[in-house]
């Protein structure tokens, strides 16, 4: 048999796939029932194999939306055009490498790890001996691990950074190479989401509303607090894109997160989302006890709201508006002062008014796809008149509670001409109403607080109410 001709066997994780499947497997499983973790230290004590082989009994993983290798598949499906036999040999369990040799119809066998076999290093080295002989076979792998195998193997196929093809090559020849990068800062950068710490800022409205804006230390402790708070959502939508790996996929958007595409490992996100909330708690122990107190609701109530609220039907608005709002609250808690009623009406209000854009919009972009239902989610494209009817009028009574409290008694006390704060009354109508116009268009992106920071109407609208206020103190 010519060299070209020698049965190909291709690894899974890392190489065919750009991720790991018992890292996927693994977050399915906490997905499914965070309390399946105490049972994983147990599993694992019996081996890997094992600890394998109890996750693939409770988790399905979906072959379909994994993010592929695609220049390797093409590669692949060359060699099957040309009459090379094919093999997935993988360390992942072999329930789930049966559903993905199946979904890409490319392989003429299937070796992995069974219950009581982990076939990873020195075991699929002997095993692949066993089945071709020594030097019988080309190996595709993309890690130091599979060095192990290189060095049996006639030819190697890397999927890595050129570091490992040179290892390989002076273990075998190297038939081809698919060279990788490792991650970037700016993929870590995307994942943590930065550009959403600006919803953060909510924490500065108390400071600014009850007009302790120059006062440096109330200042200081703001913006520690900001620190705080934006570390801690760092560390939650680290834990969300975690958990809604196989919903983001399947969207048209969110495919495109790091996690979800396969360009940052998960690893990454494991690991970071503990580190983050650890440097949350320790900004947040400078401040106050009662901020302390808030940012731990507001972390219980993002844990409840990615397991379980986000799938309810108008729970998982009312939870967002809540989850804006807490950023308020904590705000008022970081520099001891009293947080009014009307502000907290305000809030509620018009933030469930922009959770509801939020529904609207994907359940728009579902209608443009011709599809029914919005993935993870409990809503149907049928409820999008119900939701701009709900969106729109809880826009308008936060108006109303606005222009309540420019006539209430409570106001005499802060502004010494609270008339000239009407006007900010209209340019929230129009604003409200304009953002509910661009969302019904379908020109509203999946976040309206992220767009409306980018929309010139509206930061103009901004500058005019902070204007009026200003005027009116």
């Amino acid at each position: 048999m010519s060299n070209n001709k020698k049965p190909l066997i291709v690894d899974l994780d890392g190489t065919l796939i750009k991720t790991d499947i018992l890292l996927e497997s693994f977050m399915l499983l906490f997905r499914a029932n965070p309390f399946n973790l105490l049972f994983v230290f147990f599993w694992l004590l019996k081996g890997k194999a094992n600890l394998k082989a109890q996750i693939a009994r409770r988790v399905d993983i979906l072959a379909e939306v994994l993010p592929y290798n695609e220049p390797f598949i093409e590669y692949l499906k060359t060699q099957k055009k040309q009459g090379r036999e094919i093999v997935l040999a993988t360390a992942s369990h072999e329930r789930y490498a049966h559903d993905i040799a199946q979904h890409l119809q490319l392989f003429d066998d299937v070796l992995a790890t069974s219950d009581l076999l982990n076939l990873s290093g020195t075991a699929k080295r002997a095993a692949l001996i066993d089945r071709y002989g020594e030097q019988q076979y080309v190996y595709a792998g993309n890690a130091d691990v599979d060095l192990k195998v290189w060095s049996h193997a006639e030819s190697a196929i890397v999927v890595g950074p050129k570091r490992l093809a040179a290892k390989a090559a002076a273990l075998c020849h190297v038939e081809a190479t698919f060279e990788t990068s490792p991650p970037s800062i700016r993929l870590v950068i995307k994942a943590l989401r930065i550009h959403q710490w600006v919803k953060n800022a909510l924490i500065l409205v108390p400071l600014i509303t009850s007009h302790q804006l120059q006062d440096p230390n109330m200042l200081l402790m703001s913006l520690l607090g900001f620190i705080a708070f934006s570390l801690c959502a760092s560390s939650v939508y680290f834990l969300n894109d975690l958990l809604d790996l196989n919903d983001d996929r399947r969207h048209a958007t969110k495919c495109k997160r790091p996690f979800a595409a396969g360009s940052l490992s998960l690893l990454v996100g494991i690991i970071g989302t503990p580190v983050l909330l650890m440097l949350s708690i320790i900004a947040s122990l400078f401040l106050p006890a009662d901020f302390q107190i808030v940012l731990a609701v507001y972390y219980a109530l993002t844990l409840a709201y990615s397991f379980k609220l986000k799938r309810l039907v108008m729970v998982d608005v009312v939870t967002l508006a809540s989850l804006y709002t807490v950023r308020i609250v904590a705000g008022a808690a970081a520099i001891g002062v009293f947080l009014s009623f009307w502000l907290l009406s305000f809030s509620i209000f018009v933030f469930l008014s922009l959770a509801i854009i939020k529904r609207y919009t994907e359940l728009m972009k579902l209608r443009s796809a011709s599809a029914t239902k919005a993935l993870g989610r409990g809503y149907q494209v049928e409820d999008l008149e119900l939701l701009s009817s709900l969106g729109g009028a809880s826009g308008y009574i936060s108006v109303l509670v606005l222009a309540l409290y420019i006539n209430s008694p409570d106001v005499k006390g802060m502004y010494s001409d609270p008339v000239l704060m009407w006007p900010a009354c209209l340019i929230m109508l129009y604003w409200v109403s304009r953002i509910w116009i661009i969302a019904h268009r379908g020109n509203m992106d999946d976040d309206p607080i992220v767009f409306a920071l980018k929309d010139k109407a509206s930061i103009i609208c901004g500058i005019l109410i902070a204007g009026f206020m200003v005027l009116a103190v």
